[in-house]
């Protein structure tokens, strides 16, 4: 089985929580004088003045970039692109002061410092919990919640009239790549299910986000796939050996840019060359 669109994960979904809790309550521990520094002096009602002006401070790049999307400008993430597995990042004493300078803090409820960053932050950030799913309808949804929070209403409508654009490119792009002109069967993990609509195909099996077992391993052949969607970020390898369905890799975070839009073109790309490949 050919494994397509595989690139370094900038960071994985699945979280190892105890050693990022110890290290970020040790922090903690150390930095009480930096957050107090860092929250005092800031009167001002989170959200107010020019829209855009609010710094949010995100956890991930895939948090940053709903937020990059809804409109916001000053946008800080804690967890490099480049860290190989979040929960090894160790935090540092400057990012707890970003922190505790934020108007808003976003997370998602599934990282194992999400209770950390929320006792970090103080009382002068919003905290927002974040929805992180690439499902085209709930990332317009999301971006226009973030928007309302932000005061950038406008900003997001023509992000998402930029984003309605590109995916319907795409869509139509990867419907013409088709083999034979039919539409595709494809098995997905749960997480890459909105890749599996961005190329029109029907899924037939989903998988995950455990690994799959020998019982689901002939269930899921039996479909004969034409194309398996995996998670990159939660990846154990060959879904279905001894098949011939092509593996396609699917990452869900933006990288250091910000751009989510880039992630959909790259999933789009990689599905196009299994769909194409001889």
């Amino acid at each position: 089985m050919a494994r397509i669109g595989v690139r370094p994960p900038a960071v994985p979904a699945v979280p190892r929580p105890r050693r990022a809790r110890r290290a970020l309550t040790a922090l903690l521990a150390l930095s009480t004088a930096a957050l107090a520094l860092g929250g005092c002096g800031r009167e001002e009602t989170a959200g107010e003045g020019d829209p855009g002006t609010v710094t949010v401070v995100a956890t991930t790049t895939w948090e940053g970039a709903f937020a990059r999307a809804a409109g916001a400008k000053d946008v800080k993430v804690l967890v490099p692109p480049s860290t190989g597995h979040a929960p090894d990042y160790e935090p540092k004493p400057s990012d707890l002061t970003t922190v505790a300078a934020a108007d808003f803090v976003l997370y998602a409820p599934f990282e194992p410092y999400a209770e950390q960053i929320k006792d970090a932050a103080g009382s002068q950030a919003e905290l927002v919990e974040v929805g992180l799913d690439n499902d085209v309808a709930k990332v317009r949804a999301e971006v226009t919640r973030l928007a309302a929070l932000f005061g950038t209403e406008d900003a997001a409508a023509d992000w998402r009239k930029r984003f309605d654009a590109h995916y319907a490119r795409l869509a139509k792009e990867l419907k013409a790549d088709w083999p034979d002109g039919k539409r595709p069967e494809v098995v997905s993990q749960v997480f890459t299910t909105w890749a599996a609509k961005l190329a029109g195909a029907r899924t037939v099996g989903a998988f995950g986000p455990e690994a799959v077992t020998p019982e689901q391993l002939s269930r899921l052949s039996a479909h004969e796939p034409a194309l398996v969607l995996d998670n990159a970020h939660m990846t154990t390898g060959e879904v279905l050996p001894g098949t011939d369905a092509r593996q396609v890799d699917v990452v869900n975070y933006p990288d250091r840019d910000l751009d989510l839009l880039a992630v959909y073109e790259d999933a789009a790309t990689a599905l196009s060359e299994a769909m194409t490949a001889s």
